[in-house]
């Protein structure tokens, strides 16, 4: 689809001009960070900063087009009610997870009920952030410049695809011994497609596709983004939380249905989420058909 791939290319654009600038910061002692890390980070804030002109260009810089054209009283209730269901839901899957052995709870330290109630809200806030971000730039924006073009299926599909793959693509640690120069930063951009040339991700990107999938879905049936944001946040929370509290065992029978990525998303969530889109098509209302004229 044209749109997926303009929206990929506005991506990797932002991240080769990120490899070119971090040279400059890294040589001059400006920042004293790994140079993946510096990477990364100077790629995520290129996006948000030209984010909004690639949105004007593509003509989708308005409320309707990324979602948010309802009322604000709407906006926050399906926000509040997406949220409890996607920490209702992910609660579900680490429960099943604990149950199966593939994660145990961890030991509790002298200080632990501080540490999670600080885990609790990094995960709170940190969910909500990276959920209105995700949500408005795969399910608002992108979502809307496939579905002008496509169906329905076409626009969660692909619009799931590039979220998905975006998860694994981040620049690996340079060798030992390479210089964080143009060099060094070039091989950096080579090496974000490492991550999905890995097998062992596998589970997860099904997982994480599923969830776009049911994202959109979500997103075309409410007629905005504020509940998908909401079960996004829901999702981010109960991971961050979980993760705190919780172990995964490597050598457990079970050990296959949590995913490699974080140790959460894999196989048990992947059969979850095709559940949830299974229930989702079945009552999906269709446009009624024309009476046959006798």
């Amino acid at each position: 689809m044209r749109p997926t791939a303009q929206f990929f290319t506005y991506m990797f654009s932002c991240l080769l001009l990120a490899a070119v600038l971090a040279v400059p910061l890294l040589h001059g002692g400006l920042i004293d960070e790994d140079p993946q890390r510096v990477l990364g980070r100077l790629a995520q804030v290129l996006m948000l900063l030209g984010l909004w002109p690639f949105l004007r260009w593509l003509k989708l810089a308005d409320r309707a087009a990324l979602g948010f054209d309802r009322p604000r009283y709407q906006l926050r209730l399906a926000l509040i009610q997406g949220w409890l269901l996607g920490t209702l839901m992910m609660a579900m899957i680490v429960a099943l997870l604990l149950y199966s052995g593939a994660r145990v709870f961890a030991s509790w330290e002298p200080g632990w009920l501080f540490d999670l109630t600080k885990t609790a809200l990094r995960g709170l806030i940190a969910g909500l952030l990276i959920a209105l971000l995700e949500e408005t730039f795969f399910r608002g924006a992108l979502f809307t410049a496939i579905r002008r073009q496509g169906s329905l299926l076409q626009a969660a599909g692909w619009s799931a695809a590039l979220y998905a793959m975006v998860h694994f693509m981040k620049p690996r640690e340079l060798p030992d011994g390479m210089a964080a120069d143009l060099a060094g930063s070039a091989w950096m951009v080579g090496s974000v497609f490492i991550g999905l040339a890995d097998w062992r991700h596998l589970d997860s990107l099904v997982a994480l596709w599923l969830a776009g999938v049911l994202l959109a879905l979500l997103r075309a049936r409410s007629g905005g983004i504020a509940l998908g944001i909401g079960l996004h946040a829901g999702w981010v929370f109960v991971i961050q939380t979980s993760r705190r509290l919780t172990d995964g065992v490597d050598g457990a029978n079970w050990a296959w249905l949590a995913g490699a990525y974080d140790g959460v998303i894999g196989w048990l969530a992947a059969a979850v989420l095709l559940l949830l889109i299974g229930l989702e098509r079945l009552t999906a209302k269709r446009p009624r058909e024309p009476k046959p004229q006798i």
